[in-house]
């Protein structure tokens, strides 16, 4: 509730900003997440490793997901930045209200999918990390 009387303060310009950066983050998560998701369907990884197969799937599900909510986030900020001009045109405070909170709303699930995708990278680097195959030294 403190943070949605913190964004009832803000000018439009400042909400199209917010909107502007989470689109920023999307798309370059867009990118990471192609790279991502080629590296999980490689033949890099050292294929004795106790369990590769069924590690490597459960990344690749979890991946699945995150890219699924990402989309969905996306077409979120799209649709919320589309209705940014309704506000100038709010009379009432319900109405106001009622858009600062759906980017409050917004915000918050921008930023719990950001988190969630840092952890979920972190730990499939982590891993891939140490399974990749080694080059054979050079005689």
């Amino acid at each position: 509730m403190e943070k949605e009387a913190s964004y009832q303060g803000k000018k439009p310009e400042e909400l199209y900003c917010d909107l502007q950066k989470w689109k920023s983050n999307i798309e370059f998560i867009d990118d990471e997440m192609t790279f991502i998701n080629g590296l999980l369907h490689s033949y890099v990884f050292e294929p004795r490793t106790p369990n590769l197969f069924e590690r490597l799937e459960l990344f690749k599900v979890a991946h699945k997901k995150s890219i699924r909510e990402k989309e969905k986030i996306k077409g979120l900020i799209y649709k919320h930045e589309s209705t940014i001009g309704g506000i100038l045109e709010c009379t009432t405070t319900a109405c106001d209200s009622a858009y600062y909170q759906k980017h409050e709303e917004l915000s918050e699930r921008v930023s719990k999918h950001l988190t969630d995708y840092i952890k979920l990278k972190s730990d499939i680097y982590n891993y891939a990390g140490s399974i990749l195959k080694r080059k054979k030294p050079s005689k």
